[in-house]
């Protein structure tokens, strides 16, 4: 059993996001755990960046492939990617975090567009969209208020242009359905409403709310991995009777 981490959008460096959580896991349950690189977010080439939404699924279908079950951890847009990526044998759970469950010909920036209050994203006239008006305050203030200006430092280095496909892009499949599934509603979310995410939460499987910002495998990777130990007592692990 292994977990695949799919971060969100206009951010890079999955293993930084994740690293807090990942240590955790591992110490606790010896559990290997990796992040997924979006091509979107200039990961992979420059060839590859400009796929998109289409690009990241691919690139998440090539990594389950390489392994025989996992837990896939989605988080925010990470949630998209996993849709599009389709049903796959070996995903033996979907964990979202403040995520999104979408329907097929949903685009990430239809779910967006409910918003009360949505993240302001600017278009470079370059074929990518970025964050618009934040600099290290305002970004740590909406997105990491819970952690340290340390971390939130840290957190508005990683921020980076996305391609505009990964917004734009209707999903051509929906691989969460039929697949058991937990979401962590983030309670204390200043990014993605409560509201949306409780809408999302109701696709899934089952669901819970932890009292945290938008990234609680940052502020709180104890909260997330106990999800995570709960649902091992619950997925087969390979060759087990």
């Amino acid at each position: 059993m292994e977990l695949i981490f799919v971060h969100g959008a206009l951010v890079r460096d999955g293993e930084w996001w994740w690293r807090r959580a990942a240590d955790l896991l591992r110490e606790r349950t010896g559990i290997r755990s990796r992040a997924l690189a979006l091509p979107s977010c200039g990961e992979t080439t420059p060839e590859q960046m400009a796929g998109g939404l289409v690009a990241d699924a691919a690139a998440l279908r090539r990594e389950l492939d390489a392994v025989d079950s996992a837990i896939v951890v989605g988080h925010s847009y990470g949630g998209t990617v996993i849709a599009e990526a389709g049903r796959h044998p070996a995903v033996a759970h979907l964990l979202y975090v403040s995520s999104y469950l979408p329907d097929v010909g949903q685009s990430q920036a239809a779910i967006m567009s409910g918003e009360d209050d949505p993240v302001s994203i600017g278009d470079n006239g370059d074929g990518t969209l970025s964050v618009s008006g934040y600099d290290t305050a305002t970004f740590g203030a909406r997105f990491l208020q819970d952690t340290d200006e340390v971390t939130q430092r840290q957190a508005w280095e990683r921020v980076t242009p996305q391609a505009a496909g990964a917004f734009v892009t209707p999903t051509g499949a929906a691989g969460w359905r039929g697949a058991d599934s937990t979401y962590i509603v983030c309670g204390e979310d200043r990014s993605t409403s409560v509201e949306l995410q409780r809408i999302h939460a109701g696709r899934a499987t089952r669901s819970v709310e932890l009292p945290t910002g938008h990234h609680p495998f940052v502020s709180r990777p104890d909260l997330v991995v106990d999800q995570v130990q709960a649902l091992l007592q619950q997925v087969p692990r390979p060759g087990a009777s």
